[in-house]
């Protein structure tokens, strides 16, 4: 009995060794499969913020989006009623008058047959003394392509582009036809350069037809004259002189519409007649505050 039983015993021993590193395997790898698993389940709980926070993100950006669309709106629509119409332009004497309760104390400047030579000097001055003008243009001084540079500065400058004719002829001694061409010819010239059509008309030397302001009204254009001017007479051909009688004139009251053209004297004199007509009290009068009708027959 004795001979075998100690071998068996032996032989147990040995088999209970063998299998208690393995069961120290089993369970190192149990604790490392499941650290993983905390592993993945942290990162899972990591990354859900973060798809969380870019959700919520989502509509932040849209109601952004939403203001910004406002912000851009409103400033259209105050500057649109910034510039509801003021003033008309009285057919019978072609000066201002307020609506409703502009103010009366206004004076309106217009410098005819531009862009010659000095338009974009008075231009610029104006543009320093922070006060608007009509320049009342002819086709003939808009053939070159730095005349046509010329006066698509002026209007960038924020100056109102008005029609003078084609060729400065007395509109009485032409055709139809001709009157036509020197009209409509002319607007689209205009709109070629600046992309808009003018919205004033002043015919060379005062005179108008019936088929010119008929054709006038059609095109949507505003017609006037003046009230004074006397920049072309020898007598103020100086840039003292212009000034003096620009700003003392008798015929110089609200709403006048007054006259000047692109000359040498003028140039030099319009930031004189700017700031003496301001110390008289006249403001001058932004021409987009004028109202322009469709149908301008009654003139």
């Amino acid at each position: 009995m004795k001979k075998w039983i100690v071998p068996t015993l032996l032989m147990l021993l040995l088999t209970a060794c063998a299998e208690s590193p393995q069961n120290e395997n089993s369970q190192a790898n149990g604790k490392e499969t499941a650290t993983e698993s905390n592993q993945n389940n942290d990162n899972s709980e990591v990354e859900e913020p973060v798809t969380q926070e870019d959700s919520e993100g989502i509509p932040e950006e849209e109601e952004g989006s939403d203001n910004a669309e406002e912000a851009t709106t409103d400033p259209e629509s105050a500057d649109s009623e910034s510039k509801e119409p003021q003033y008309t332009v009285n057919p019978a004497d072609s000066s201002v008058q307020p609506i409703g309760e502009a103010s009366a104390e206004v004076v309106l400047l217009t410098i005819d047959d531009a862009p010659d030579r000095y338009a974009m000097e008075m231009a610029t001055t104006l543009k320093e003394l922070d006060v608007k003008a009509i320049f009342f243009v002819n086709g003939h001084f808009l053939q070159t392509e730095e005349e046509k540079a010329t006066l698509k500065k002026i209007h960038e400058m924020g100056f109102p582009i008005g029609n003078h004719t084609m060729n400065h002829k007395s509109l009485r001694q032409l055709t139809e036809e001709e009157q036509y061409e020197e009209i409509v010819g002319l607007n689209d010239l205009i709109e070629e350069i600046i992309g808009e059509q003018p919205k004033f008309f002043r015919a060379p030397f005062g005179i108008n037809t019936d088929y010119s302001d008929e054709l006038v009204a059609s095109e949507g254009m505003v017609r006037m004259n003046w009230t004074y001017g006397y920049d072309w007479e020898q007598d103020y051909t100086t840039a003292e002189a212009i000034a003096d009688i620009m700003v003392n004139a008798k015929e110089l009251r609200s709403g006048a519409n007054l006259l000047m053209h692109d000359r040498e004297w003028t140039n030099a004199a319009l930031a004189d007649i700017v700031k003496g007509l301001q110390g008289k009290g006249y403001e001058m009068l932004d021409p987009s505050l004028i109202e322009v009708k469709t149908d301008q027959s009654e003139m």
